[in-house]
């Protein structure tokens, strides 16, 4: 299908981006109820005319949040000179942290001061503490975000619980690996998830179902309903599980390792099962990061509890360790067997899941195995079948889930039978948990940075995630209006509105979707400038069409500025900016993130719309 990318100027069509068209705007005709976004300067003038509507609607907005400060002005002091303000954005890295003594028992109790941390080694400054304990905050608590109201009071003489911030909300994966499953494993925890689900997760929580079977598939979206997704794990059991053929397989190239008549021979039989285990391993790694990449842009903790018999770290290994106990003069097998090591494709999981905040909790629904070795059918078949041979497969299948769960803070349940205990102890890090955050010097800088953390108290365990990738605030803002389009999230303390406009249809077929954005005044901070007023504020945009094709996303600058003798009418209401986007006929969904950049605040909200009627 052809693709089309933002512009600047209408008619003009690429090959890239999703049926989007940025088409500049003009100034409002009706400049007695504007807001000039004009300078006295010709360029500055002729690029506000390029990207902004200034007409300012008469109804008011919400009043602006209290005690936000104005930053000074720049150093010319000239209405539109945005580069002369310095914009400090202050980010947190939030990292949760779980506490147990020696006999794994949750240790309460703690406060911000028994906590150490480093990045890069460095000791770091503890700048927001934030602790739960069985499911209630205790203590020091996180600031609320920009704009947010305070809950209404509750009725005399009877407490309330205060509602649980959105950067402290669980959004929960449960991800089910049928391509790696054995469907008698797989049904095996399906009675225990359901257990946990019921009694664990609560309606501040969120949670989705996605199952893999060679594709993706999203079974249920994030619901607060728990009992929704239970329901939708049952529906799951009727399905054919892919595993039973890879045990096939193995045995299979086992067989023929054992009557072949050369080593060369053997080899090529290895070489070519482990190319084609790697290729199944490839794309089973692809869509766990899918998952991890489609949730960079939700607030608040994450946690992806994955499903499965397990993925080979280094594919085919335990054949060419099969190869090696036949031929046990050669070398070269073993060797080879490193060009199809997946430990670098599982780092890159585990980096976007720690800068994205998501914690893997992974579940081998194989439980206690048997040596296929030992069994009556294979017992004394040939070299490669043999006990050592089995062992290697068993820990090259569990080395991929340890490494998810220990590098992102989680826990990994190998060797049981019965998984509830250990989903009891994975519903405690939901439960009772402590939130550190501290702002580091080098924000945006696309780099890893190693995070540790220690408890002053002696004798006392503690888990989190190792690391984090600093991302720009320009791949925050994506990430977020992205998340808007594919879960129908909102995140809204600007209290920005979204409107579309009447449709028109092009000779070439495709529609002009007028779309407008209204950014309340009174929720931005202004910076004085010679006789206006002046704000920082960025545009993003990005749309998705039925069959879940995206857009790239695009950004504009807003250049919003307010006559110095206007500012008290002003910030009783709105800044429109207007855009129209180019579309074909179908069911879309648009989505938009505003940043004021002066308060480090940002808003992310999506519409769906018909295009074409």
């Amino acid at each position: 299908m052809h693709l089309y990318r933002f512009t600047a100027k209408l008619g003009t069509v690429g090959k890239t981006g999703l049926g989007l068209l940025l088409a500049g705007a003009v100034l409002a005709a009706n400049v007695g109820n504007a807001v000039h976004a004009a300078s006295q300067s010709p360029a500055t003038d002729a690029a506000a005319k390029a990207h902004a509507a200034a007409a300012i609607k008469s109804t008011p907005p919400p009043a602006a949040p209290k005690g936000t400060a104005a930053s000074p002005a720049g150093k010319n002091g000239t209405a539109a000179a945005f580069v002369d303000t310095e914009v400090i954005d202050v980010s947190v890295v939030n990292v949760d942290v779980y506490v147990t003594d020696k006999q794994g028992k949750r240790v309460p109790g703690l406060g911000k001061n028994d906590f150490e941390m480093f990045e890069d080694g460095k000791p770091v400054a503890i700048t927001n503490f934030y602790a739960v304990e069985n499911g209630k905050a205790i203590g020091e608590g996180a600031p609320s975000p920009v704009g947010a109201e305070p809950p209404p009071p509750g009725p005399p003489g009877i407490a309330t619980t205060p509602p649980v911030p959105e950067d402290q909300r669980l959004r929960l994966v449960v991800y089910i690996d049928n391509y790696n499953l054995h469907p008698f494993n797989r049904n095996k925890v399906m009675r225990d998830l359901r257990n946990f689900l019921r009694d664990h997760v609560s309606r501040e929580d969120r949670v989705m179902l996605v199952s893999y079977d060679r594709e993706l598939h999203v079974r249920r979206p994030f619901t607060s309903d728990s009992e929704v997704i239970a329901g939708a794990l049952t529906e799951l059991e009727t399905v054919t599980g892919n595993a039973v053929h890879f045990d096939s397989d193995r045995r299979s190239v086992l067989d023929q390792i054992n009557d072949a008549q050369s080593y060369d021979e053997a080899l090529n039989f290895t070489h070519l099962y482990a190319e084609s285990v790697f290729n199944d391993l490839s794309f089973s790694i692809d869509a766990i990061k899918k998952i991890v990449d489609s949730l960079a842009g939700l607030p608040g903790r994450k946690a992806i509890l994955y499903v499965s018999d397990g993925i080979p770290m280094i594919a085919g290994q335990d054949i060419y360790y099969a190869l090696t106990d036949k031929y046990p003069t050669q070398s070269g097998g073993l060797n080879e067997s490193m060009q199809f090591d997946a430990s670098r494709r599982l780092l890159e999981v585990t980096s976007a899941a720690n800068a994205n905040r998501v914690t893997f909790y992974t579940i081998d629904a194989g439980g206690l195995r048997t040596y296929e070795s030992t069994t009556a059918e294979n017992h004394g078949v040939g070299p490669g079948q043999s006990v050592y041979v089995d062992t290697v497969n068993m820990q090259n299948l569990q080395s991929p889930l340890q490494t998810l769960a220990e590098t992102t803070g989680g826990k990994a349940v190998l060797n049981t039978n019965n998984v509830g205990p250990d989903l009891n102890r994975i519903a405690a890090d939901f439960q009772t948990y402590y939130s550190l955050g501290y702002t580091p010097t080098h924000l945006g800088d696309g780099r890893y940075h190693k995070i540790t953390v220690k408890v002053k108290k002696k004798g006392l365990d503690v888990r989190h995630r190792t690391g984090y990738r600093d991302k720009s605030i320009e791949s925050q803002m994506n990430d977020g209006t992205v998340a808007a389009l594919d879960f129908a999230f909102d995140s809204n303390p600007l209290n920005v509105g979204l409107d579309f406009g009447r449709q028109s249809q092009r000779e070439d077929g495709y529609y002009l979707l007028p779309i407008e954005v209204k950014i309340p005044i009174g929720r931005l901070v202004l910076v004085p400038r010679e006789k206006v007023r002046a704000a920082s504020v960025r545009f993003f945009v990005a749309a998705m069409d039925a069959d879940g094709n995206k857009s790239e996303v695009q950004q504009a600058r807003i250049p919003i500025q307010v006559p110095e003798a206007e500012i008290a009418t002003a910030k009783q209401k709105y800044y429109v900016y207007s855009v129209s986007l180019l579309m074909r006929r179908g069911d879309h969904r648009v989505a938009v993130g505003v940043r004021d950049d002066l308060a480090s605040a940002s808003s992310f909200l999506a519409k769906g719309v018909r295009v074409g009627g």
